[in-house]
């Protein structure tokens, strides 16, 4: 039995992309707050406490639990619904907080069940439950970084995800291993399995500049991956604006800075 409802929804942009939703009298949308961006006259908007599923549990103690582990996710206690509470169709747009691509999500077809990262959930249709996501191994939980507590979206209906940069997906056969940084992996069907490796070799631990260790995604299943993780931006941003930084693309660069007085 179709629990989630069911929306029609069209992608616009290329880099700075937005969701329409389109609503049938009385369904329903939910969302993160922030996300929402326009919408037609005759949808009525409501804060709720949790995501408003099924599955959430009953009573003020049950949904307490349910809210407060969103917030293990960096999400918020409370989401937006968006209900078409007039006749015909209305839509409803959601915007993605950064440059990147919006992923749509056919939950029936990927096995009612997506693991993605704790800030990439978006949007969805009422009745898909938004909830956490614990990777279980030892070494996942010490050494997981990102993607050792993580967002998973359960139901049949549609969910969107946002990524960061160039979004590639990725569909892995059985036994097909990829490795990939932690912070790259935007997310991946309940089938795959996700674990923790040393890189290994003690250059690569002093020098290589890319951490301790990665991820190591095992199928069969689908992994969506993006080329520039918000946290990798939002590092190299905040390193540019704390250092007094002249003619870029000099030879010199920061040995110039340090000659000149800007060094110090």
């Amino acid at each position: 039995m179709i629990q989630n409802h069911e929306i029609d929804y069209k992608i616009f942009g290329e880099e700075m992309q937005y969701v329409e939703v389109e609503l049938d009298p009385n369904e329903t949308a939910v969302a993160e707050p922030g996300a929402f961006m326009m919408m037609d006259d005759g949808i009525e908007m409501q804060t709720m406490f949790g995501d408003g599923s099924n599955q959430q549990q009953s009573g003020l103690l049950g949904k307490l639990f349910s809210a407060g582990k969103r917030m293990l996710v960096g999400e918020n206690l409370f989401m937006t619904a968006f209900t078409n509470t007039s006749y015909g169709k209305k839509r409803v747009s959601f915007a993605s907080p950064y440059p990147g691509k919006i992923i749509p999500l056919d939950l029936s077809r990927l096995g009612n069940r997506i693991i993605c990262q704790k800030d990439a959930f978006l949007c969805a249709a009422k009745g898909v439950s938004i909830g956490i996501e614990f990777q279980r191994k030892l070494g996942t939980g010490l050494f997981g970084g990102e993607g050792f507590i993580m967002e998973k979206l359960e139901g049949d209906g549609m969910a969107f995800m946002h990524a960061s940069g160039y979004v590639q997906q990725k569909e892995l056969q059985a036994g097909e291993l990829l490795k990939i940084d932690t912070g790259c992996i935007v997310g991946f069907t309940a089938s795959v399995d996700y674990d923790i490796q040393f890189v290994g070799g003690i250059k690569n631990t002093i020098f290589g500049g890319e951490g301790l260790f990665f991820a190591t995604l095992r199928g069969p299943g689908i992994v969506w991956i993006q080329s520039l993780p918000i946290s990798r931006l939002a590092g190299r941003i905040l390193q540019y604006a704390t250092t007094t930084r002249r003619e870029e693309g000099s030879v010199l660069g920061g040995l110039g800075n340090l000659l000149d007085g800007d060094g110090w």
